[in-house]
């Protein structure tokens, strides 16, 4: 979740899914920041440890540095990214409606196999959390990751589509951040 302030988010009347099942079940990294601006390089130096040299939101880009996803599969691991709104497995698209490449950082790298880049509806249903890989990533349309939409439709979504993962992760030695 994204562009609100901590104020306008933990403690909020808005968001109660996340105060009351999130972060009263969970720990909150109150000393967390951005590193810069706008969203896409910070997403870039949370997967791959760099920003690329990548000072905006634009796309596309492509690279073939180190990065979480390729590490992984390199050490025998599994990884995907599901994002909401991509158009199709493997999509390189910039946008398509409220999906946006720019928060879904694997897509830029050519060592991330396009195959782990997958659609919301691809996440797996409660009967099926087992298979997920070691690593996922899940990544919310602008509207429902508070970019372009309010807490509490941001708060929804989370609830609809997480909860379900997010309770069966704690007795699965599994963890959700």
């Amino acid at each position: 979740e994204e562009n609100h302030s901590y104020s306008e988010v933990i403690g909020s009347s808005s968001a109660p899914y996340i105060n009351n099942t999130l972060v009263a079940g969970g720990a909150v990294f109150s000393q967390s920041f951005a590193i810069e601006h706008p969203s896409e390089p910070n997403y870039l130096d949370l997967f791959s440890g760099s920003n690329q040299g990548v000072t905006d939101d634009s796309c596309p880009h492509t690279f073939s540095t180190a990065n979480e996803g390729a590490q992984l599969i390199a050490a025998g691991d599994t990884f995907a990214g599901y994002s909401e709104g991509l158009p199709s497995v493997g999509s390189t698209a910039c946008t398509s409606g409220a999906y946006a490449r720019k928060h879904s950082p694997w897509v830029n790298f050519s060592n991330v196999p396009s195959a782990d880049n997958l659609p919301f509806s691809s996440f797996p249903s409660s009967a099926n959390y087992a298979s997920l890989p070691t690593v996922s990533w899940v990544i919310p349309n602008l509207n429902d990751d508070m970019h372009d939409g309010t807490v509490a439709q941001g708060d929804t979504w989370l609830h609809t589509n997480l909860d379900a993962y997010a309770q069966w992760a704690k007795t699965h030695n599994s963890e959700l951040i």
